[in-house]
């Protein structure tokens, strides 16, 4: 079995997101950054080179392939705002329709800047995908043992 390609490292989030070129995307960084840590209780981890996990939760596909991954996190790309685990949940819905402009892929929320949405929104995205990566998926994973 491979091993994941993105895994928690000792790099610091905090000099990742002092090191963003983009003035507006490095601000946005630092204020996620700060909501992550406050609405999960938990440290701020790189997992791999790009990402900033908070909290993880073990997987383990029907296929044997199993691993763990951040429960919820962000990338501050070039191009847009990434943000992970936080579309999965049950009521993530109704919250994205109210969110403000944003872009979902396969297992990503993707935003332009803070500014175009609207932040009550997404700290309720964000501490609900949390507790659904962290409690649902969990007790799923145990219940399928």
């Amino acid at each position: 079995m491979t091993e994941n390609k993105t895994a928690p490292t000792a790099e610091s989030a905090q000099a990742f997101v002092d090191a963003v070129e983009h003035p507006v995307r490095r601000a946005d960084g630092q204020v996620l950054l700060d909501l992550f840590e406050q609405l999960t209780g938990q440290p701020p981890v790189m997992w791999g080179p790009s990402i900033i996990g908070f909290g993880s939760y073990h997987y383990k596909y029907a296929s044997g392939r199993e691993g763990d991954a951040a429960a919820v996190g962000f990338s501050p790309r070039k191009g847009n705002l990434a943000l992970y685990g936080l579309t999965y949940a049950p009521g993530s819905a109704p919250l994205l329709e109210r969110l403000g402009k944003h872009k979902t892929g396969a297992a990503c929320l993707y935003i332009n800047k803070l500014a175009d949405v609207d932040v009550a929104v997404l700290r309720e995205l964000i501490a609900l995908g949390y507790k659904h990566m962290t409690t649902a998926v969990h007790e799923s994973l145990q219940s399928q043992s």
